[in-house]
């Protein structure tokens, strides 16, 4: 049996969650590198990210259903400005308070600082 990676995740539960609709749909998949991704975060880039493994006779089928549920999930968020579904979730670390933040955990203590997240529309360019 060969499996082919069909599709990269940055964190585990997105695996999780895509793995467990394409089982219930009686794709035979699994998750490569999940244990080295969910245990040191840092070498995802450098490794390629959790891969959803799918068995080569259902290769093309599990495609079909991963695009199925990324336009659901597209579907769901419009953009207020121009009603368009063509938005992603972005991290903008461009504003001031958020490197002030950073630079005063940093000094001050050990603490995480998360970035600002915003949604920006590819069709007019906005970010909300």
């Amino acid at each position: 049996m060969r499996f082919i990676p069909v599709y990269s995740f940055d964190n585990y539960i997105d695996a999780h969650l895509k793995l467990g609709l394409l089982q219930e749909e009686g794709i035979n998949c699994w998750l490569m590198d999940e244990h080295t991704v969910t245990i040191d975060p840092i070498v995802s880039n450098a490794i390629g990210g959790i891969k959803l493994m799918v068995h080569e006779v259902q290769v093309e089928r599990a495609r079909e259903l991963l695009e199925q549920i990324v336009q659901r999930e597209k579907a769901g968020t419009l953009c207020p400005h121009c009603g368009s579904a063509n938005v992603e979730l972005i991290v903008s670390n461009r504003k001031p308070v958020n490197w002030f933040s950073a630079v005063a955990s940093f000094l001050l203590g050990n603490y995480a600082v998360a970035p600002g997240k915003k949604l920006h529309c590819f069709s007019c360019g906005k970010e909300f």
